[in-house]
C-alpha cells in the first residue's frame, strides 16, 4: 500500500476507527475525531470496509476496478441503518432487494449478526467495601498434578503426565485490601473448604484483621452443614454470587489469573511438588511486595496499615 505523505489515515488507523464504530460503540463522529478527519469520511470507510471488508481499507487494492456483484458502499449503510431499526435479515433483504447471503455478511463484518448485539454494553460496576474483614471472597481452582516439565513449557503434547490426579487451590482474598491467603488441598470437599476457612480467618486474625463476611460460588462444599457451621461458629455471615454471574466474585478470580500466571505456569517446575512448594513465597511477595492496579499501584499489605493505623507494624 502506497499512503501519500500528508494523508491523515494509514491502513491501520481506517481499520481502527471503522472499528471503533462496529465494535466498540462509537458514532462516526466520535471516531472521526479521534482521528482528526471529518464524520463525512468515517461514514465513507465504515462504508468501504462494509461492502468489501478489511481489504476495502488499503489505497490500492488487487481487485479489479470493476465488480458488478459487489454491494455498493451506501447499500451497505442502509443495511446497517435497518438492522438498527430491529428489522431481520430476511426483511432487509427483500426491502433493499439483496440476497438473504449478501445482508448476513454485512451484518457479519460490523458485528450486528444477532438482535443482542444490538443492545447496549452494560457498564462495569466495581466496588470496594470500606474496611478490610468486611468481606473475604473465597474460590477454588483445579490444578493438575505432574511429575515432569509439562507441555506449557515445552510445547510437547506427545509428553503429558497422566492418571496423577489433582490438586486444589484455595483462595481467600479480602474485598478491600487485596490481601490474599492460599492453600492447597487435595480436594474440593467440604472438609477441605471448613479446614481452609478456619485458616483464613486465622491468617487476617494475626494481622488484626476481623472477618465479617464471605462471599462464596454455590459450590456443595460451601452449601454443606460443615462450611456453614463453622461461619456460624466464627460468627461469620456467608453470601453467595448469584447464578451465572462468576463476576460477582470478581476479586477472587481475577487473582487466580494472577496466581496461573505468575506462579503456577510462570517458572519451570520439575515436579508438582515442587510448584506447590513454591506457593507461599508467591504469596507473600502478592501480599507484601507485588503492585496492585486496583488500588494505586501499592502492595496489598499497605491498605491493611492504613485501615488499621498502629495496630499492624509491616516489614516491606
Amino acid at each position: 500500500m502506497n499512503t501519500h505523505k500528508h494523508a491523515r489515515l494509514t491502513f491501520l488507523r481506517r481499520l481502527e476507527m471503522v472499528e471503533d464504530i462496529t465494535k466498540r460503540g462509537l458514532s462516526a463522529a466520535e471516531s472521526a475525531a479521534a482521528q482528526g478527519v471529518s464524520a463525512v469520511t468515517a461514514r465513507k470507510w465504515l462504508g468501504r470496509y462494509l461492502a468489501g471488508g478489511v481489504e476495502a481499507l488499503a489505497d490500492k487494492s488487487s481487485r479489479p476496478s470493476r465488480s458488478p456483484r459487489a454491494i455498493d458502499p451506501s447499500v451497505a449503510l442502509a443495511i446497517i441503518e435497518l438492522r438498527r431499526k430491529l428489522f431481520t435479515q430476511s426483511r432487509i433483504a427483500t426491502y433493499l432487494g439483496v440476497s438473504k447471503a449478501t445482508v448476513s455478511r454485512v451484518l457479519r463484518r460490523a458485528g450486528l449478526s444477532r438482535f443482542s448485539d444490538l443492545a447496549p454494553v452494560d457498564a462495569v460496576q466495581r466496588y470496594e467495601r470500606d474496611a478490610p474483614g468486611d468481606l473475604l471472597h473465597i474460590d477454588i481452582k483445579k490444578l493438575g498434578k505432574f511429575s515432569d516439565v509439562g507441555h506449557r513449557i515445552t510445547g510437547d503434547y506427545t509428553k503429558r503426565t497422566r492418571g496423577l490426579g489433582y490438586e486444589y487451590l484455595f483462595v481467600a482474598v479480602d474485598d478491600h485490601a487485596r490481601v490474599a491467603f492460599t492453600a492447597m488441598r487435595p480436594d474440593e470437599r467440604k472438609d477441605s473448604a471448613e479446614s481452609f476457612l478456619r485458616e483464613a480467618v486465622e491468617y487476617f486474625a494475626k494481622l488484626g484483621v476481623s472477618v465479617q463476611r464471605v462471599l462464596t460460588d454455590n459450590g456443595p462444599a460451601f452449601h454443606s452443614f460443615a462450611f456453614r457451621g463453622a461461619c456460624h461458629e466464627l460468627g461469620i455471615k456467608q453470601k453467595f454470587t448469584r447464578a451465572y454471574r462468576p463476576q460477582t466474585n470478581g476479586k477472587a478470580e481475577r487473582f487466580i489469573q494472577s496466581a496461573l500466571r505468575e506462579w503456577a505456569y510462570g517458572r519451570v517446575y520439575a515436579t508438582s511438588e515442587v510448584r506447590r512448594a513454591a506457593l507461599p513465597a508467591w504469596n507473600h511477595f502478592y501480599n507484601w511486595h507485588r503492585p496492585h492496579h486496583g488500588i494505586g499501584c501499592q502492595p496489598p499489605m499497605s491498605r491493611i496499615k492504613r485501615s488499621r493505623k498502629n495496630l499492624l507494624t509491616l516489614h516491606i
